[in-house]
């Protein structure tokens, strides 16, 4: 990744005591605040109401399968990196009726699933989930087929960026471009810088909406001493960075190496839970179901998430396709990182770790590639088929 350089948009100083003036304009000019909040023993993303309901002074410690809040010894506001849910459920909703059909005499009626947009502000979405926001765009309105739901809910959301002021043990977004810093995608994004008695946000505008919030708040222009406070938060962050991924040819790899013995090792520790694609912020597999009342003369068609770990995904006619966990991990992983780009010319990846942390057996993906690349195939084997 490039060496960060300031940015060319005029920068701000938002004061901590302030900071409840940014939710209150917000909410003011008619959206629904998300944030993050403090909730059985995680940091998690909830509606909010005022400043007060923010996790302040609390951060995470965070490794392989293992996730820990614990006291700061200052009152950060944003002092932490990821938990376990990600923004995807406001845009994606892991539950969502898509229509109604109900008996009327000798008839039935249709009745498409139709809500008035609600407008929601997101507050503290760090760079990775940006960067997973806008897979999730080429994946929902990028193509032929636009997802209505998903694009109504996405043209009405203001979002509020934080940059990281650090980085957790299973964070690797500088790998994959991502972050630490925030460089769009944005309407307003926030730095945070704690030293001493001092305690503010460095405030960047990143578009006409984020300048009309900002306006009429208490803010002033930024020195260039808390300009560089700001630059130095994110490096510091960048520092701390607890994984790598080397992704030069990397699509080609799995490619190549589809039979590669880690599979097998891999698949003796997964237990097939989904808890890594119930995490992550860009997967979107789902199903489609149908219920009834007792009467039969009510239904309703519901899409709810899925994964690509549970064997009756790949359920067609006569069984599975991939019923070996084996073969459900590498439908996984190589999607995310390899055929991901076919479809959507990106990677499924933004680095940001959740599938390290929220493993119940610490299975990493970076390890797995590193071992792959290093005792995997140099070229293609012929007529290679997924098995």
């Amino acid at each position: 990744m490039e060496p960060e350089t300031m940015s060319t948009e005029q920068q701000f100083i938002l004061e901590r005591a302030d900071l409840g003036t940014l939710i209150v304009a917000l909410r003011e000019a008619g959206y629904a605040t998300f944030g993050p909040v403090e909730r059985d023993r995680a940091i998690v993303y909830e509606e909010i109401e005022s400043v007060d309901e923010l996790p302040v002074g609390w951060t995470e410690e965070q490794e392989g399968g293992t996730y820990r809040l614990k006291r700061r010894a200052d009152e950060a506001v944003f002092g932490f990196t990821v938990g376990p849910h990600s923004w995807k459920k406001y845009l994606f909703p892991p539950e969502q009726r898509l229509f109604r059909a109900r008996k009327v005499g000798g008839r039935i009626e249709f009745e498409n699933e139709t809500t008035a947009p609600r407008k929601m502000a997101f507050i503290g979405v760090r760079s990775c989930e940006l960067a997973a926001i806008a897979v999730q765009d080429k994946v929902f309105s990028g193509g032929p087929f636009l997802d209505s739901v998903y694009g109504t809910r996405r043209a009405n959301t203001f979002i509020v960026a934080v940059n990281c002021g650090l980085a957790a043990k299973t964070c690797f977004c500088e790998s994959m471009n991502t972050g630490p810093r925030a460089t769009g995608g944005f309407d307003l994004s926030l730095t945070e810088v704690v030293r001493g008695d001092r305690h503010y946000f460095v405030v960047e505008t990143g578009s006409e909406a984020g300048r009309a919030i900002l306006a009429p708040l208490p803010h002033r222009a930024a020195s260039d001493k808390e300009r560089a406070a700001s630059m130095a938060a994110t490096q510091r962050a960048r520092k701390q960075m607890g994984r790598k991924l080397d992704t030069k040819g990397l699509k080609e790899l799995l490619e190549r190496n589809l039979e590669h013995p880690q599979w097998d090792k891999i698949a003796d520790r997964c237990l097939s839970c989904a808890n890594c694609t119930m995490v992550c912020p860009t997967c979107f597999c789902s199903t489609v179901e149908d219920v009834t009342d007792l009467t039969g003369d009510h239904a309703e068609r519901w899409r709810k998430w899925d994964s690509c770990f549970t064997i009756g995904f790949s359920y067609i006619v006569g069984g599975s396709i991939r019923s070996s966990v084996k073969s459900r991990y590498r439908q996984w992983l190589t999607h995310k990182l390899s055929t991901w780009h076919d479809q959507f010319d990106t990677s499924g990846c933004v680095g940001c770790g959740r599938c390290i942390t929220w493993c119940p057996v610490a299975i990493d993906l970076t390890r797995e590639v590193e071992v792959i690349r290093k005792t995997g195939r140099r070229v293609p084997p012929p007529d290679t088929e997924i098995s």
